[in-house]
């Protein structure tokens, strides 16, 4: 039996998208596909190929650009007739899993208005960016093994935090924040010792995905000095199931911002690789922000080149995030901690007044960018659930 799967005119997921993702029907194990509307297309079937009957992404990723064009080609082309019934599953009907095997994980902070905000919260005498920031992506590297799929409820962490008498105390986070981010996600590795210039930032990266990087504000604020971020971050960072293709957002590529004093060689690229992508973040059901992409200040290329410069390798699956994506004004916040500016100015949430999550609270952070032909794609969503802390 064959089908042709309908897609409403208005939805962010017609063939102009198709992110690849992970999932599993009842009695069958993990296997790749692509969303179509409200439909999941079993690669395996579609296209007769075992490297999608895998349980991630890395083995088509790994076989590079060229690869990855032609199948995108050749899915295009099927969508656009019938399919073989085995092949097309409702979304309400499957699992997502985890999209890709994560070896590693970086943490940039790209974006200028977050920078500056936490520098106004932190450093309120002081210069809001530090001398470095203008001049190299900032980074920490992450833990990817606490690196979830979106629906995976997040268990509030304990660490140690400030007393106001200065004596540190072990216990719950009490400020549990958000990030809202963009991930990307490495289909061809590098080689230890050498750089990636920034001008393969295509050859190498596979596609982007939604992520949310949950924080531990108090905990983060005692531990982060002289070294960085470490249980305030470690705990968990959401993704969303569906990684969109860098091909599906060729029209939402824009200049970067200016960038002031220029970057170094190494860090000027040849290309734009700006993203015009609008994110939403909703609190319990209520949008409370839209974070804009198109203001980040580092771009991903410069990200992954700066990333290498040092020759630390890459692997197929490996994720690097651009940071809290925030803007100018107080609705653009991507952080909870810049929301409600340290917790001093509350925000409504169903006409509550909150500063920092509680536990019941749901996070979800959505997205859309500029398709072809005047419409947009969607990519997907990233969500949580706050769990109180496991006895300890």
């Amino acid at each position: 039996m064959r089908t042709r799967v309908e897609v409403a005119p208005a939805s962010l997921f017609g063939p102009d998208n198709l992110p690849y993702g992970v999932f599993a029907t009842t009695g069958a194990g993990p296997r790749v596909g692509v969303r179509l509307g409200d439909h999941v297309i079993d690669l395996a079937v579609l296209l007769d190929d075992p490297v999608f009957a895998e349980p991630s992404l890395n083995a088509f990723l790994a076989q590079g650009p060229a690869r990855w064009r032609t199948v995108r080609d050749r899915i295009r082309e099927a969508v656009d007739g019938e399919l073989d019934d085995a092949a097309v599953h409702r979304l309400a009907d499957v699992v997502l899993r985890l999209p890709v095997r994560i070896g590693d994980y970086v943490d940039f902070y790209a974006s200028i208005d977050h920078a500056t905000n936490l520098g106004r919260l932190f450093r309120p005498d002081g210069d809001p960016l530090l001398p470095n920031w203008r001049h190299l992506p900032v980074g920490y590297h992450g833990r990817a093994g606490t690196v979830v799929v979106s629906g995976t409820a997040i268990a509030r962490p304990y660490g140690q935090r400030k007393t106001d008498s200065g004596a540190p105390v072990f216990g719950p986070s009490r400020r549990l924040d958000i990030e809202a981010e963009l991930g990307f996600v490495i289909g061809v590795g590098s080689r230890l010792g050498v750089p990636v210039p920034i001008d393969e930032f295509a050859e190498r990266v596979f596609g982007v995905a939604l992520v949310n990087d949950w924080s531990a504000r108090d905990i983060q604020a005692w531990e982060y000095q002289p070294l960085g971020p470490f249980l305030g971050k470690s705990f968990a960072t959401s993704i969303s199931p569906w990684i969109t293709p860098l091909a599906a957002l060729e029209s939402a590529r824009i200049p970067l911002p200016e960038q002031s004093p220029a970057p170094l060689p190494y860090l000027h690229g040849a290309e734009h690789w700006g993203l015009d992508i609008d994110l939403t973040v909703a609190w319990n059901g209520q949008p409370v922000t839209y974070p804009p992409y198109s203001r980040m200040y580092w771009s991903p290329a410069q990200m992954l080149a700066h990333l290498t410069a040092n020759g630390a390798s890459t692997r197929t699956g490996d994720l690097y995030a651009s940071g809290t994506i925030s803007g100018p004004e107080p609705d653009q916040r991507g952080s909870f901690i810049e929301l409600s500016w340290g917790g001093s100015r509350p925000v409504s949430v169903n006409d509550r007044q909150r500063t920092f999550l509680e536990d019941g609270d749901e996070v979800t952070i959505t997205a859309s960018a500029p398709g072809p032909h005047a419409a947009r794609i969607g990519l997907g969503e990233v969500t949580g659930r706050i769990l109180p802390a496991h006895p300890h």
